[in-house]
Protein backbone atom coordinates (compact mmCIF):
# COMPACT_ATOMS: atom_id res chain seq x y z
CA UNK A 1 0.00 0.00 0.00
CA UNK A 2 1.38 3.70 -0.98
CA UNK A 3 2.39 5.92 1.85
CA UNK A 4 0.55 9.27 1.94
CA UNK A 5 0.62 11.97 3.95
CA UNK A 6 -1.75 13.29 5.72
CA UNK A 7 -2.44 17.66 4.74
CA UNK A 8 -2.70 20.16 7.36
CA UNK A 9 -5.89 21.67 7.06
CA UNK A 10 -7.08 25.16 8.24
CA UNK A 11 -10.06 27.28 8.21
CA UNK A 12 -10.61 30.32 6.58
CA UNK A 13 -9.93 32.73 9.90
CA UNK A 14 -6.90 31.17 10.33
CA UNK A 15 -5.68 31.75 7.28
CA UNK A 16 -5.95 35.51 7.57
CA UNK A 17 -3.85 35.04 10.43
CA UNK A 18 -1.50 32.85 8.37
CA UNK A 19 -1.63 35.61 5.49
CA UNK A 20 -0.85 38.67 7.69
CA UNK A 21 2.22 36.61 8.57
CA UNK A 22 3.74 36.22 5.36
CA UNK A 23 1.90 33.25 4.15
CA UNK A 24 1.52 32.55 -0.13
CA UNK A 25 -1.79 31.97 -1.27
CA UNK A 26 -2.54 29.50 -4.10
CA UNK A 27 -4.79 29.44 -5.27
CA UNK A 28 -5.96 26.25 -8.09
CA UNK A 29 -8.90 27.55 -9.49
CA UNK A 30 -9.65 28.13 -13.28
CA UNK A 31 -8.77 31.42 -14.88
CA UNK A 32 -12.49 32.24 -15.55
CA UNK A 33 -13.43 31.51 -11.82
CA UNK A 34 -10.59 33.96 -10.70
CA UNK A 35 -11.64 36.53 -12.69
CA UNK A 36 -15.26 35.99 -11.33
CA UNK A 37 -14.32 36.54 -7.94
CA UNK A 38 -11.13 36.85 -6.21
CA UNK A 39 -9.35 36.42 -2.80
CA UNK A 40 -7.99 40.15 -1.95
CA UNK A 41 -4.71 39.14 -0.49
CA UNK A 42 -1.55 39.85 -1.11
CA UNK A 43 1.16 37.50 -2.30
CA UNK A 44 -1.34 35.08 -4.04
CA UNK A 45 -0.53 33.35 -7.19
CA UNK A 46 -3.10 31.45 -9.47
CA UNK A 47 -2.25 27.87 -10.60
CA UNK A 48 -5.39 26.34 -12.10
CA UNK A 49 -5.53 22.60 -11.06
CA UNK A 50 -5.80 21.63 -14.52
CA UNK A 51 -1.79 23.02 -14.83
CA UNK A 52 -0.69 21.96 -11.39
CA UNK A 53 1.82 19.40 -12.28
CA UNK A 54 3.49 21.33 -15.03
CA UNK A 55 3.44 24.42 -13.00
CA UNK A 56 4.04 23.33 -8.89
CA UNK A 57 7.82 24.46 -9.22
CA UNK A 58 6.70 28.18 -9.17
CA UNK A 59 5.66 27.62 -5.56
CA UNK A 60 8.78 28.46 -3.39
CA UNK A 61 9.42 25.46 -1.14
CA UNK A 62 10.60 28.13 2.03
CA UNK A 63 7.71 29.53 2.72
CA UNK A 64 4.26 28.69 4.50
CA UNK A 65 1.76 28.38 1.64
CA UNK A 66 -1.99 27.75 2.10
CA UNK A 67 -3.90 26.37 -1.11
CA UNK A 68 -7.19 27.66 -1.59
CA UNK A 69 -10.28 27.16 -4.34
CA UNK A 70 -14.21 27.25 -3.90
CA UNK A 71 -14.86 24.98 -1.75
CA UNK A 72 -11.91 22.89 -0.07
CA UNK A 73 -11.52 19.71 -2.56
CA UNK A 74 -9.52 20.68 -5.33
CA UNK A 75 -6.96 22.54 -3.04
CA UNK A 76 -6.57 19.77 -1.19
CA UNK A 77 -5.37 17.66 -3.56
CA UNK A 78 -2.66 20.45 -4.80
CA UNK A 79 -1.66 20.42 -1.37
CA UNK A 80 -1.35 16.53 -0.87
CA UNK A 81 0.31 17.12 -4.23
CA UNK A 82 3.31 19.48 -2.73
CA UNK A 83 3.56 17.27 0.91
CA UNK A 84 4.20 14.52 -1.72
CA UNK A 85 6.64 16.78 -4.05
CA UNK A 86 8.89 17.42 -0.58
CA UNK A 87 6.94 20.46 0.55
CA UNK A 88 6.55 20.84 4.29
CA UNK A 89 4.83 24.08 4.95
CA UNK A 90 1.29 23.65 3.09
CA UNK A 91 -1.98 23.63 4.28
CA UNK A 92 -5.04 23.49 2.62
CA UNK A 93 -7.54 26.28 3.51
CA UNK A 94 -11.31 24.50 4.43
CA UNK A 95 -14.30 25.20 2.90
CA UNK A 96 -12.58 27.86 0.19
CA UNK A 97 -13.69 30.72 -1.18
CA UNK A 98 -17.43 29.39 -0.73
CA UNK A 99 -16.84 30.33 3.82
CA UNK A 100 -14.09 33.06 3.06
CA UNK A 101 -17.05 34.96 1.27
CA UNK A 102 -19.55 34.25 4.24
CA UNK A 103 -17.29 35.32 6.68
CA UNK A 104 -17.10 38.85 4.90
CA UNK A 105 -12.89 38.60 3.97
CA UNK A 106 -11.76 40.32 1.29
CA UNK A 107 -12.40 39.40 -2.34
CA UNK A 108 -12.84 41.24 -5.52
CA UNK A 109 -15.97 40.57 -7.83
CA UNK A 110 -19.16 39.17 -7.45
CA UNK A 111 -19.48 36.97 -4.25
CA UNK A 112 -22.96 36.08 -5.44
CA UNK A 113 -22.44 32.99 -7.18
CA UNK A 114 -20.61 31.33 -3.86
CA UNK A 115 -23.14 32.93 -1.39
CA UNK A 116 -26.50 32.23 -3.38
CA UNK A 117 -28.48 29.49 -1.24
CA UNK A 118 -25.33 28.94 1.35
CA UNK A 119 -25.36 29.07 4.97
CA UNK A 120 -22.64 30.01 7.22
CA UNK A 121 -21.90 27.05 9.34
CA UNK A 122 -19.36 28.37 11.59
CA UNK A 123 -16.24 26.36 10.72
CA UNK A 124 -14.48 28.98 12.69
CA UNK A 125 -14.43 31.44 15.24
CA UNK A 126 -14.37 35.37 14.36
Amino acid sequence: MDTQTLVKEICPTTTQQWVANGALLVDVREKEEVAQLAYDVPKIINIPLGEFEQRYTEIPKDKDVVVVCRSGGRSLRAAGFLVNHGYTQVVNMQHGMIRWAQKGFPTTGDTSSVLDNTQDTGCCST
